[in-house]
């Protein structure tokens, strides 16, 4: 008997799936994931024809009425993926932001300013061995993600402590209070709370992403159209508003609202209802963003930094060289920091550039300060921690600076965003349970304590109804009446 084969999708504007079951005499398999990739697959062997026959249908059935659709495989593609593109500018003119994935940059620089001698005192480097975008530092770990999708955390003194690898390359590494999450270019944004990422949301299959922000579990996402979405922590859209611009690098989150940085300026949204609030020109590409409590930074492709007050107002404007790709600033504002191709500056407050010194490892496409070191990551693929005190300044600049000490990463394999360890120990954690609810799974606390009423953030990939699961801990959202899992998830045996 020949082999029938079944072909369906999903789309509901936020993911895009498919379901494929392929019917043989007494057995069928399917395979299902998100389009563009190969999925997973499942053999099932029945006593009879008949019996595989009707399990086969029942199946197909179940699919339909959830909302998927019959279709012919290869015609939807696999998301657009845009990375910030590096380049040799020679002017602070404004720099290619298309639609290309590589970051490559020249060796060479014919820049008009004056010729920099000068070399930033590097404590030491991690080549991490592809263009790195995403960066971030605790009290305790320095993170940094890269496009190969490779995760590492490393101590302050650039020992790695932990290793991850994504299906696809690593966009941003954004903190939401005590969780880590990793926007990754298949469209996922993964928790990193725990040993083992965890799909925390999906973001539509048609939005080619450029940055993420997540504050107290909504996640706000700018893409390449000049759009920012907000999703809640159920992952369900809430609003998306189309601001002046396109290329939307930006985006920064605060319990006041949204600021989004697109190639005309900077715009602020209302977290709830994404009503517009103002928005500021900046006469350039915005590139990257920073925030403090009261203070939003934008840096361009014309060489400016832009700082806003989060009411709107103009406060300074800091002059750089050329294009800069990422800033940062010291404690509420004290020293503004920049990178271009190849340089850091560092201002004060009030605009007066202190100095310039030379990365020797690429320009900084992220960057954060903490403790008088400023941590960068580059376009060829390093992280790099660079002492920034006055006195370590001070001696770079004649000349003295510190021994850097290089390391490469080591090797890491893939990491099953699936897997999920059993235990039958009721008592080292939390216990929660997925239910059905209409169409949607949903989670709830059951552990004594807790509101049962209340939905749970938790991970959507690991969800089965019925199933019980026991997490590290449970917290209640600061802006909601739901709870958030955070820490390990090991699902409880019967």
């Amino acid at each position: 008997m020949a082999e029938e084969k079944t072909y369906l999708e999903f789309s509901d504007g936020k993911s895009h799936k498919f379901y494929e079951l392929v019917l043989n005499g007494n057995q069928f398999t399917v395979r299902y994931g998100r389009i563009g990739d190969a999925g997973q697959s499942q053999t099932t062997t029945l006593a009879t024809e008949d019996k595989a026959r009707a399990e086969a249908q029942k199946k197909i059935n179940e699919k339909l009425k959830k909302g998927y659709e019959h279709a012919i495989q290869g015609v939807r593609k696999k998301r657009a993926v845009s990375r910030r593109v590096i380049e040799d500018d020679t002017t602070t003119t404004p720099a290619t932001t298309g639609r290309r994935r590589s970051s490559s940059t020249s060796s060479s620089s014919t820049s008009t300013s004056p010729r920099i001698e000068k070399s930033a005192p590097v404590l030491w480097t991690f080549n991490t061995q592809s263009s790195a975008l995403g960066i971030f530092i605790s009290n305790s770990l320095c993170w940094v993600g890269n496009e190969d999708g490779k995760i590492y955390a490393l101590n302050h003194n650039g020992e790695v402590q932990a290793k991850f690898k994504l299906p696809e390359g690593v966009k941003c590494i954004v903190a939401d209070n005590d969780w880590l999450y990793a926007g990754c270019d298949d469209g996922n944004v993964y928790d990193l709370s725990g040993k083992t990422p965890r799909i925390a949301y999906e973001i539509a299959e048609d939005v080619d992403i450029y940055w993420i922000d997540i504050w107290d579990a909504v996640l706000a996402v700018s893409d390449a159209n000049g759009n920012v979405t907000t999703i809640n922590h159920e992952d369900e859209s809430q609003w998306t508003k189309k601001s002046s611009g396109d290329c939307a690098w930006m985006v920064r989150c605060d319990e006041i609202g949204i600021y989004h940085g697109h190639s005309k300026g900077v715009t602020m949204y209302d977290w709830e209802d994404g009503k517009f609030i103002w928005e500021r020109p900046t006469k350039g590409a915005v590139f990257f963003g920073w925030q403090e409590e009261s203070t939003v930074y934008a840096c361009t492709n014309t060489g400016k930094i832009h700082a806003f007050s989060k009411r709107g107002e103009v406060l300074q404007t800091y002059q750089c060289d050329r294009t800069i790709y990422s800033c940062a600033t010291a404690e509420n504002g004290k020293y503004v920091f920049a990178g271009d191709l190849n340089s850091i500056y560092c201002f004060s407050q009030d605009g007066t550039r202190l100095w310039k010194l030379l990365t020797n490892c690429g320009a900084p496409q992220s960057m954060q300060y903490y403790q008088e070191k400023l941590y960068i990551v580059t376009n060829q693929g390093w992280l790099a921690c660079v002492d920034v005190s006055e006195t370590a300044i001070a001696a770079a600049q004649t000349g003295t600076l510190p021994k850097t000490v290089t390391t490469t990463a080591p090797a890491v394999a893939e990491t099953s965003a699936t897997t999920l360890e059993t235990t039958s120990d009721q008592s080292s954690g939390v216990i929660v349970e997925c239910y059905k609810e209409g169409g949607s799974l949903r989670v709830k606390v059951v552990s004594p304590g807790y509101n049962s009423s209340w939905h749970c953030q938790f991970p959507k990939g690991i969800r089965e109804a019925g199933a019980r699961y026991v997490v590290d801990e449970i917290r209640q959202a600061k802006n909601g009446e739901f709870y958030r899992a955070f820490g390990n998830i090991r699902k409880l045996s019967s």
